[in-house]
């Protein structure tokens, strides 16, 4: 058995076949290198856990190329200090290579993604999905979910561009994937416990003026047939986003002019009545090219009814361009303003027309608090049909308003 002191020197002279096919470092304890009858030369760690009497155990530590003789040197001395605490080589090991593949983020993101979404976010999973895909697995998905600090993800969401409203979310999001980790037994503690949360946002009161609805219709009309469509169902019926978004066909009525949001896909968990008026009529008539309504498939979509509309950011920047070009040089620019502050306009726009705030509430599906909650049932069907196309009259009364103006100065 040869022993020496491990360098590259002495590691290309071992010669296979030999009798010395073996060098044992004269420093490190344990610290050898081997050469195989083919003429590979691993370097290996040899120990024993327990002390004198144990068995003698020997770890792999890499193939020299792979490794260089100091490298190879620190590993093994990385390795006995495990031995010295009573935790074998070989565990460790395992570990490593299960955190390599089983336990990054990407690899865990893909189980909460099947196992856990679903169950917690049975309607709003899709936020979950596109907030894993465009923010936390490019930055984290190859990370070792063990080895992720909680500055990693505080720096992930101080970087974040959206708004406050966004790091919230994101952070939602990150922090129940790592609880739901800790309570699997894949991780020993989540990164984020005593991280402080992102601020709520304030509450919103951005409500869109006539005019500026106005601009949002004529410039929903440059988006193309499917997001300019949602854009103006959502301004004519004040319904969440996503439950437009995700409307199919078998959901709608043409003989009745009658939508019924099915509980699973309503934000309350109760099925919702939303009456139809004629503009909403003729949008979906113009969606399905002049056919009878399809029984099956998604209404707004970009792959034949497959799935469901999305991308709704980059449509808003589209939309945000397009009113841009409808604005006068001397007038002033369109305040910021997000999708679901249609729905505020439009409850905002039927106070206006005098629509008493019980039918309000029950065109936006609203639940009421309380007992109130529990016992007053009526779904007040005729009242929503009534203030849905008082409303669709006054939207179509600023259209009318601005071809009246285009006339006047095509005259003159």
């Amino acid at each position: 058995m040869a022993t020496g002191k491990i360098t590259k020197r002495a590691v290309d002279a071992l010669r296979a076949g030999s009798r010395n096919d073996f060098l044992w470092d004269t420093e490190v304890k344990g610290f050898g290198v081997k050469i195989t009858p083919a003429g590979k030369r691993v370097y290996i760690l040899q120990y024993r856990l327990g002390g004198a009497g144990t068995k003698t155990q020997r770890y792999t530590i890499g193939q020299h190329g792979t490794w260089t003789p100091d490298a190879a040197e620190r590993e093994a001395k990385r390795l006995l200090a495990l031995v010295d605490q009573g935790k074998d080589p070989a565990d460790d090991k395992r570990q490593r290579v299960r955190e390599a593949t089983d336990l990054t983020f990407n690899a865990v993101a893909d189980r909460f993604e099947t196992l856990e979404v679903p169950k917690r976010w049975p309607k709003s999973g899709g936020f979950v999905k596109d907030a894993l895909r465009l923010h936390l697995r490019p930055k984290l998905g190859k990370r070792p979910l063990p080895a992720i600090k909680g500055q990693e993800v505080v720096a992930l969401l101080d970087d974040l561009k959206g708004g406050q409203a966004m790091r919230r979310n994101v952070y939602a999001v990150v922090h129940r994937l790592f609880r739901w980790s800790l309570g699997r037994g894949e991780i020993d503690r989540n990164p984020l416990e005593g991280v402080e949360a992102p601020k709520p946002v304030a509450s919103r009161d951005r409500v869109l003026s006539d005019n500026e609805l106005r601009m949002v219709w004529l410039a929903s009309e440059e988006l193309g047939a499917t997001f300019g469509a949602l854009v103006r169902l959502l301004l004519l019926t004040g319904q969440r986003r996503d439950e437009v978004a995700g409307l199919e066909w078998s959901e709608l009525d043409r003989s009745r002019s009658e939508w019924i949001l099915p509980a699973a896909r309503a934000k309350n968990g109760r099925e919702h009545l939303v009456p139809l008026s004629p503009q909403v009529v003729a949008e979906f008539d113009a969606l399905a090219g002049g056919e009878t309504w399809p029984r099956k498939c998604y209404v707004l979509t970009t792959d034949a009814g497959k799935s469901r509309v999305s991308g709704f950011s980059k449509a808003k920047r589209k939309l945000d361009g397009e009113i841009a070009d409808l604005i006068e040089d001397d007038a002033p620019p369109v305040q910021p303003w997000r999708f679901h502050d249609l729905r505020r306009s439009v409850a905002t726009g039927l106070q206006r027309l005098r629509i008493p705030s019980d039918w309000i509430e029950a065109v936006q599906n609203r639940r009421k608090a309380g007992m109130a909650g529990t016992y007053q049932r009526y779904a007040f069907a005729d009242e929503k049909r009534e203030a849905l196309q008082t409303w669709g009259g006054h939207v179509a009364s600023l259209l009318i308003a601005e071809d009246n103006v285009v006339q006047i100065a095509e005259r003159r």
